[in-house]
């Protein structure tokens, strides 16, 4: 798991193994994760882009860039909170992602609000 702030801009995510859509037979390792984005500034922002950083056990990195997510651009007033849960696949049975959001306030400037690193771990895969 993990949990950064950045300008009002709390982003949590929850991680956990999709053994329904792994085939360790075949490399295939698949990962849901759970986000939450609550804003806890003062100001309104508008979730723009996304940009992951997917690495998998050996080293392997794959970026990944789009707008919004999950085909949305949500627009989050102080207080306001978006969750959604979306899914990465690895060729391992571990590995990370990490990444930010494009946000955007009223007046049109842009920050990044950071996504902490967390980990992708099929479980027993570690000793």
């Amino acid at each position: 798991m993990s949990s950064v702030t950045t300008e009002g801009i709390r982003v949590t995510v929850k991680p956990t193994f999709w053994p329904e859509r792994s085939n360790p037979e075949s490399h295939q390792y698949a990962f849901m994760y759970t986000v939450e984005v609550v804003n806890t500034g003062g100001e309104p922002a508008q979730l723009r882009s996304r940009h992951w950083i997917i690495t998998d056990a050996t080293g392997k990195v794959e970026e990944v860039r789009g707008d919004g997510v999950v085909g949305k651009q949500p627009r989050l007033a102080p207080g306001e909170r978006f969750e959604y849960t979306s899914w990465a696949q690895l060729r391992t049975p571990f590995g990370s992602m990490r990444g930010s959001y494009t946000m955007e306030r009223p007046d049109g400037r842009q920050f990044e609000a950071r996504i902490g690193e967390f980990a992708l771990t099929q479980p027993h895969s570690l000793h």
